[in-house]
C-alpha cells in the first residue's frame, strides 16, 4: 500500500500508520544491527547517533500506536504490513551501503519521505476521521521534523569524516 493522494477512511489511515510503525521498527533494528556488529569499531559519535536513532524510533512507534488505538479500528496482521513495507521501502539491507552512516541516512530519509507523503495525503483529504485531525497532523508533523533532524545529524557527522 502506498500513501497515495488522499486518505479517505479510518481503516486506510490505520494501515498507513501501521506502515509507519513497521518503518520505525526497521530503523531501530538496523541501528541495533550496526551497533552490535561493529561494536568494537564504532567511535563514540556514531555509537551515540545509532542509540539516539533507536530510541527515537521506539518513541515514534509509541506515538503512532496511540493514534491507532484512538481510531478504534481493527489492526491488519503484522506480517501483512511487514510485507507491504518490505515491498515498498525495504529493498535494501544494511550491507548494501558503503558504511553505517550511509545506511542510517537512507533510513532517516525514507522515514521522512513517508511522513511527508502521509501528511500531504491527509491534508488533501476532506474525510472525517474518528481521530482529531489537528492532533493527528500535529503528531505526524512532529515526527517528520524529528526525522528531518535525524537526516541533518547524520549528514553533519558524514561531513566531518
Amino acid at each position: 500500500m502506498s500513501v497515495g493522494r488522499r486518505v479517505t477512511s479510518d481503516d486506510q489511515l490505520a494501515r498507513l500508520l501501521q506502515i509507519g510503525i513497521v518503518l520505525e521498527e526497521v530503523v531501530e533494528a538496523r541501528a541495533h544491527h550496526h551497533a552490535e556488529s561493529l561494536d568494537a569499531d564504532l567511535d563514540d559519535e556514531v555509537a551515540e547517533l545509532l542509540a539516539d536513532a533507536a530510541e527515537e524510533s521506539a518513541d515514534h512507534r509509541a506515538r503512532l500506536e496511540a493514534l491507532i488505538d484512538d481510531l478504534g479500528v481493527e489492526s491488519v496482521p503484522f506480517d501483512e504490513i511487514e510485507s507491504l513495507v518490505e515491498a515498498r521501502y525495504g529493498r535494501t539491507r544494511p550491507e548494501d551501503f558503503d558504511g553505517v552512516l550511509y545506511d542510517q541516512l537512507c533510513n532517516e530519509e525514507t522515514a521522512y519521505k513517508f511522513y511527508d507523503d502521509l501528511i500531504t495525503a491527509i491534508e488533501a483529504s476532506d474525510a472525517e476521521f474518528t481521530l482529531d485531525r489537528d492532533r493527528l497532523l500535529d503528531t505526524l508533523r512532529s515526527i517528520r521534523e524529528e526525522e528531518a533532524e535525524g537526516v541533518r545529524e547524520v549528514t553533519e557527522v558524514m561531513e566531518r569524516r
